[in-house]
């Protein structure tokens, strides 16, 4: 059975997504890097490194007398699931209305049409190959 993903807040999936960007880093170098995209003190940067540690979304190893931070879970994974709980909660699990909704309110380019459509004929190929 696959390990549980923990819940990511909006504001550690910054520290994530530098963290994903490029690893192992310290705290110094995290707090350097976020600086320029927040306003977030030190303090700040530092409470959510440690929670994302305590959720065992982030490990670290010692090196002398720093910590040095690296992911212990996939980027595309954690993606997958908050979109999976997105999905549950505003649209109760059903993905014909969430892209139903998002298509009549947005406009997409000819490549993303072309993407989309792309994708939808995989789709299609595979629900028939399982399907034999």
């Amino acid at each position: 059975m696959k390990a549980k993903l923990p819940r990511i807040s909006e504001s550690e999936w910054l520290v994530m997504k530098e963290l994903w960007r490029k690893h192992p880093q310290t705290s110094g170098e995290i707090v350097e890097a976020l600086s320029g995209k927040t306003r977030w003190g030190v303090a700040t940067i530092k409470t959510l490194i440690n929670r994302l540690v305590t959720k065992q979304a982030l490990g670290y190893d010692k090196v002398g007398r720093e910590h040095h931070y690296h992911p212990l879970v996939m980027e595309a994974d954690c993606a997958m699931e908050e979109s999976r709980s997105f999905l549950k909660r505003v649209f109760d699990g059903s993905l014909s209305p969430m892209l139903a909704s998002f298509l009549e309110r947005e406009q997409l380019s000819a490549e993303d049409l072309s993407e989309l459509k792309r994708i939808l004929e995989d789709q299609e190929r595979k629900s028939h190959d399982t399907s034999r």
